[in-house]
């Protein structure tokens, strides 16, 4: 017997006793909270529901407890049912009921614990997209553990999973790591705004080794940004597959602007009205939507603000047929939650099709 299975059974039992006395039987939580005791000398579980509900059916709680106690003790799979206190119950489980667990996870092998629940639903779930400016970290390993482990539950609770990298490879940060490797490969300093280390001299030189005059190209930086994310790039997915992590889909966000998949997603909000000028840029009515201010999405030089790309992305997830886009994002992207969700909505979508997780910085101490 699971805690779940027991808990339904302290329900049904309860419903019974109430019923038999013509008492409200709505007032029963569903589920029902089971626990383990502090002491296992008091048992195998513990519960407090005659607490919860004796005083909304006008009962003494240890009265109702006690009347619990001797309806459970009834039932086969409860070997002792005690009173506790004021009117707790402390379950003690038959063996036989202890041992049938056993005997299904046997019976079902690597089926046990699947479920229906989200049988038909497409889930996207979009985990660790660190940046490509460098090795994955231990908090991407982090990430990636904790991605993994919901895709695989999500999975077995029957929902068609994708999992998803996104791959920041459009913007400053990019054009700063291009840079830097140049600086490398020219035996120069970092630049003032640059990346240093080890890697970025191996990658240089990775680079020249490939390209022996990347150096002499009509465009160096072009050229030492594309074969340097590329080898970044494998880098991080070799990490992360060594780690016992891989993905459905590796998305490249360069890809949205090349494809014009920004361009679409912005004329459509334009169309809708959505997307307002205002001090020679565009921004998103995000307001309207749940967010705590409107975005910017056109910058009044002309170029796509960071969010372009997200708004972009969110369709083209939705797009592909999927029910639920999960996010799952560090703790500095709190304000993405509404941002998010904001978008789907704008473009015309149903914002409870994106969920953002964040996940909350540790401290490793020795």
């Amino acid at each position: 017997m699971t805690p779940a299975d027991l808990a339904s059974l302290i329900r049904e039992t309860a419903a019974g006793v109430l019923d038999s006395r013509d008492l409200d039987t709505s007032v029963l939580p569903d589920p029902v909270v089971v626990e383990r005791p502090r002491n296992p000398e008091h048992g195998d579980y513990a519960t407090n529901l005659a607490l919860q509900v004796a005083k909304k059916v006008g009962m003494n709680p240890r009265e109702l407890a006690t009347l619990l106690a001797d309806a459970l003790s009834a039932d086969p799979a409860i070997d002792e049912a005690e009173i506790a206190g004021p009117g707790f119950l402390n379950i003690r489980l038959a063996a036989a009921a202890q041992g049938e667990i056993v005997a299904q996870i046997l019976a079902a092998g690597a089926d046990y614990g699947h479920l229906d629940i989200y049988d038909g639903q497409r889930i996207n779930l979009e985990f660790v997209s660190a940046n490509p400016t460098g090795p994955i970290h231990l908090g991407g390993t982090r990430w990636a553990a904790v991605g993994d482990s919901l895709g695989r539950v999500l999975t077995a609770a029957g929902a068609q999973v994708t999992r998803e990298y996104y791959f920041n490879d459009h913007g400053g940060q990019i054009d700063r790591f291009a840079r830097s490797l140049v600086a490398a490969a020219k035996g120069e300093p970092t630049p003032e705004d640059g990346y240093g280390g080890d890697y970025i001299r191996e990658i240089a030189q990775a680079v020249l080794d490939k390209h022996p005059d990347a150096l002499e190209s009509a465009d160096v930086q072009e050229t030492f940004r594309a074969a340097g994310v590329e080898m970044m790039f494998d880098h991080i997915k070799s990490s992360l597959h060594e780690f016992g992590t891989d993905f459905d889909v590796y998305f490249h966000e360069n890809s949205l602007f090349e494809s014009g998949a920004v361009d679409k997603a912005v004329q459509t909000l334009k169309d809708n009205g959505n997307l307002y000028e205002s001090e020679g840029a565009w921004w998103l009515r995000s307001t309207d939507f749940g967010d705590d201010k409107d975005r910017v999405v056109i910058k009044s030089d002309g170029d796509a603000a960071y969010i372009a790309g997200d708004i972009a992305y969110v369709a083209d997830k939705i797009d592909r047929g999927h029910n639920l886009c999960i996010y799952m994002l560090g703790a500095d992207h709190h304000g993405y939650v509404a941002r998010l969700k904001a978008a789907a909505a704008a473009l015309g979508y149903d914002a409870d099709q994106v969920e953002v997780m964040i996940g909350q910085m540790v401290n490793l101490v020795r």
